[in-house]
């Protein structure tokens, strides 16, 4: 009886630890929010609230383990510098649209519907300071293209 028991006590451990690792790890990384507006080129004007990840540390976890995200919330990496910029979609549950953004606030390109999990590079093609994390989907149903200016408080600080 004692292997039995130590094959169960096994499991267990290795249960808790696919379960309650991730959820320790995103709990150890907090992220300021922010306001931010999306104006289209057809004058329209998008509210969001996003998380503001502009650390090495924040901008590496970004939106990993997380399960679901309010429609008009995203996230905000600030590279610090405007560079061609690559993300990847590893241990991201969500899918989402990804608006590469450069230092003035215009959108320069769009990533629609990155795939959950996936390592394929998502390239900024050229040189951006920001990326913006947004639903899978948002981007197409609200209208948000290339050209159109992305505002909030972490973009307009160093214009």
């Amino acid at each position: 009886m004692p292997i039995v028991s130590h094959t169960i006590r096994s499991a267990f451990v290795a249960l808790f630890f696919m379960l309650a690792v991730p959820a320790l790890a995103q709990s150890t990384v907090k992220f300021d929010k922010e306001p931010m507006i999306v104006q289209t080129a057809a004058g329209r004007r998008i509210n969001f609230t996003v998380e503001i990840a502009d650390t090495n540390e924040q901008r590496q976890r970004g939106l990993m383990y997380r399960k679901e995200m309010a429609a008009d919330a995203g996230m905000i990496f600030d590279f610090g510098a405007s560079k061609r910029v690559q993300m990847w979609m590893e241990n991201t549950v969500l899918p989402l649209d990804m608006l590469f953004v450069d230092r003035a606030g215009t959108v320069r390109g769009i990533k629609h519907d990155a795939v959950p999990y996936s390592r394929d590079i998502i390239d900024s093609v050229g040189e951006v300071k920001y990326v913006i994390e947004l639903n899978a989907g948002a981007a197409a149903k609200l209208g948000i293209s290339t050209g159109d200016t992305v505002v909030s408080p972490t973009i307009t600080k160093y214009k």
